[in-house]
């Protein structure tokens, strides 16, 4: 985990679901490198890939915000479907 993904996941867990590009407005950090910090995120099942570029926190996501998750012990769901 890097320091920018708390940021995604509490800003999504407060504000919905938003878009790499506006995620990065919102914590002035480049898109990019919030779609690929997003990307790592929903690979890991702490945020979920809506289609159309929309992400949104999953209930995994909140537990670990909550510190009842410890980020490594999530699964990486990388062949998942999803995206």
């Amino acid at each position: 985990m890097k320091p920018v993904d708390d940021l995604i996941l509490e800003l999504l867990k407060d504000e919905g679901q938003y878009p790499p590009k506006l995620i990065g407005e919102k914590t002035d950090k480049h898109p990019k490198y919030v779609g690929r910090r997003c990307r790592a995120l929903r690979d890991h099942g702490l945020l979920r890939n809506l289609g159309r570029g929309l992400y949104q926190i999953t209930e995994d996501g909140e537990l670990y915000l909550e510190g009842e998750l410890d980020a490594a012990e999530v699964a990486d769901t990388n062949e998942s479907t999803e995206e």
